[in-house]
Parts: structure tokens; C-alpha cells; sequence
């Protein structure tokens, strides 16, 4: 039910910083592979870092399909590759777990010479309308801990000290996800913040988003949902090939 990333991205990075199939990327904290298969629908051997057992077997399923994916247990601040054994460093919605302070000298470590690092998250937008403030006062009424998860995941600071002495810049791909009622049920569900079936806030939050939906649809039977994928670019020594934003 999560949004996939969008193709563009890899289009970004061409441009950008001259990633080209041949190119060998680590996904770190891959969960089950949605940015490893942009990588690897370029033609990219990937190998995908997930500590996450559950989340490691789903990344296994995909790698059935796609022969050069590589899954491998392990964290962020131990990925236990070789060094200077990866051309580019990517990262997804895992980036806000990690300890950057031992992260960073572990990616230092794994990529070759004037290797990149790519931080990239794909997520609703919050407060762009009246539907998506709804939609953030349903999560903040009948979620758990709202206000944590969503500090969790202001990062632009940290992005900022990641990449200090070297060089970064970011960009943005607006899109939409078109969910009918099931798929705005499943979506929400996938959030932390959800309450789980055995959870007392589980119906209350089932109720909000069958009165959401029924407000906000569209005649098609949908909702949309407006999308921003973020992504962040750099390399940890100055280079003169990105400026900093």
C-alpha cells in the first residue's frame, strides 16, 4: 500500500552525479526492496542491507526476480561489506533510525573514490489542503504517538551535519497516490503510528477513516493523496560537482 518511488529519481541521478548501469549500489536499511528495484530496473547490481528479518525474507521474494540483488543482513553502522566495494550509498525511509554518527565512517568506508550517498523518502504531504490536515488530525486522534513519529522524521538538520565538510544537494518530485477505501485502510495501516487490532484506539481509528473517505472521495471512488519524493545527494569530501542546498 506504500507509494513507490518514482522513476525519476533514477533520472535525477544520471544527471547528477553520473550514475550509470554498470554501477554497483548498497541500499542500507532496505526494508522489503521498494528503492533497490529503481536501481535495478536501470540495470544497477544491488545489495540490499536490512537488519529486519521479516522485512529481509519480503526483500529476498523480490531478489527471485531480479538476479542482481544481493540481500544481506546487517545496519547501517555495520553493513559488513568489503571497503571501497560500492559505487553509491542509498538510502530510504530508514535514514531517521540510524546513528549517524557511526553510519557516516561505515558509508565512508564501503564506497569507492568520489562514491555517492543518496537519501531519498517518499511521503504524503501534510499540510498543503484541508484534506491532508484531516488526514493528520485522523493519524494525531486515533494514532500512537503521533508527535514522536513525526519529530522522527524532521531530518534536514541531520541530512545537513551527515554530509558536513563535504558537499549536498536536494530535490523534490511532487506526485499522488489514487487509494480507494481498502487501500486507504491498508496504507494507514502501515504507519507507525496505527494501532494495531489488539490495540483499545483500533475501531476508533477504523471509524475516522471510513468518515474520511466518505468525505473527501471523488467520484471515482477514491481519495488522492498528494505524494512528495525528497531526495538528498551528495558525497562526504567537496568535489565542485554539487552545490549545497
Amino acid at each position: 500500500y506504500r507509494s513507490r518511488y518514482p522513476s525519476q529519481v533514477i533520472d535525477i541521478l544520471k544527471i547528477r552525479c553520473g550514475l550509470l548501469p554498470e554501477h554497483h549500489v548498497a541500499d542500507v536499511g532496505a526494508g522489503t526492496g521498494m528503492l533497490s528495484e529503481i536501481f535495478l530496473q536501470h540495470g544497477n547490481s544491488v545489495v540490499a542491507i536490512e537488519p529486519n528479518d521479516e522485512m529481509r525474507a519480503a526483500c529476498e521474494q523480490l531478489a527471485s526476480a531480479w538476479p542482481g540483488l544481493l540481500v544481506k543482513k546487517g545496519t547501517a553502522e555495520e553493513t559488513g561489506l568489503e571497503p571501497a566495494s560500492v559505487d553509491f550509498v542509498a538510502a530510504g525511509r530508514a535514514f531517521h533510525w540510524f546513528d549517524i554518527t557511526r553510519a557516516r565512517p561505515e558509508f565512508q568506508k564501503i564506497l569507492r573514490p568520489a562514491g555517492w550517498v543518496v537519501l531519498a523518502t517518499n511521503s504524503r504531504v501534510r499540510d498543503d489542503s484541508p484534506q491532508s490536515m484531516a488526514y493528520e488530525a485522523l493519524l494525531s486522534e486515533n494514532g500512537t504517538d503521533y508527535a514522536a513519529n513525526r519529530k522522527r522524521y524532521e531530518i534536514g538538520s541531520t541530512i545537513d551535519e551527515f554530509f558536513r565538510g563535504g558537499e549536498h544537494s536536494k530535490e523534490e518530485i511532487a506526485g499522488e497516490q489514487r487509494l480507494t477505501l481498502e487501500e486507504l485502510v491498508g496504507f494507514t495501516q502501515s504507519l507507525s503510528v496505527s494501532p494495531q487490532p489488539s490495540h483499545p484506539k483500533y475501531a476508533g481509528m477504523q471509524a475516522a477513516l471510513r468518515e474520511f473517505f466518505a468525505k473527501w472521495k471523488r467520484d471515482d471512488e477514491v481519495v488522492v493523496i498528494p505524494t512528495v519524493c525528497r531526495i538528498t545527494y551528495g558525497r562526504f569530501t567537496a568535489m565542485g560537482n554539487a552545490s549545497t542546498q
